[in-house]
């Protein structure tokens, strides 16, 4: 009985890892461009020509500060100068590395209660936007953060001449029972999807 307890404990620790080794594999084969004419950068204002349309790409993470965890293997980019974010549409694939910036906020509210803000608290922040053109119609949108093993992919359709906004929202996991505030410095959970402001995952 204690040899099968110590087993089930095993094996139930051992699902979180496996989650992430399976989210991982899967970035890692995103991340391998095979399309190069699905949709390009656009630098500054432009006119958008017939049969194509704009999509800005909007996204942040906070993450704790550099050596905040001991354990953290110091390859990591948490708290680093840049942090990668990774976009696949349709089969081309963009990598891009954003400057990270010292976020402080208060860790307690003006009563001395502890913040229900999930990015109070020291950190760094990483703000990613850009602008890029491709052909009107639906597309896939693979978005996955490489170095927390996290992905999410979404459909959009698009309009001829329209300028769109997708915008991914962090979720932070939560502080064990009983408070269960949000907080980054738990890691990410999930991500919410805006198209022009409206939910769509």
């Amino acid at each position: 009985m204690k040899r099968l307890l110590i087993l089930l404990v095993a094996i139930l620790a051992g699902l979180p890892l496996l989650g992430c080794g399976t989210t991982a594999k899967e970035i890692q084969a995103r991340s391998q461009s095979g399309k190069t004419d699905v949709f390009t950068e656009v630098i500054g204002s432009k006119a958008i020509p017939k049969g194509f349309a704009d999509l800005t790409i909007k996204a942040d993470i906070k993450t704790h500060v550099e050596g905040y965890y001991i354990l953290e293997s110091k390859e990591s980019l948490h708290g680093k100068e840049k942090y990668p974010f990774l976009v696949n549409i349709d089969g081309q694939v963009a990598r891009w590395e954003v400057d990270g910036i010292r976020d402080v906020k208060p860790a307690y509210d003006g009563d001395g209660k502890t913040s229900r803000d999930p990015e109070a608290q020291e950190g760094f922040k990483y703000m990613l936007e850009k602008n890029i053109r491709l052909a009107v119609g639906s597309h896939k949108v693979f978005f996955g953060l490489p170095e927390d093993n996290h992905s999410t992919e979404v459909e959009v359709s698009l309009k001829e001449g329209e300028m769109n906004i997708l915008e991914f929202r962090p979720i932070y996991r939560t502080k064990r029972i009983p408070t269960r505030i949000p907080t980054f410095l738990k890691g990410i959970d999930k991500y919410e999807v805006f198209l022009n402001g409206k939910k769509i995952l």
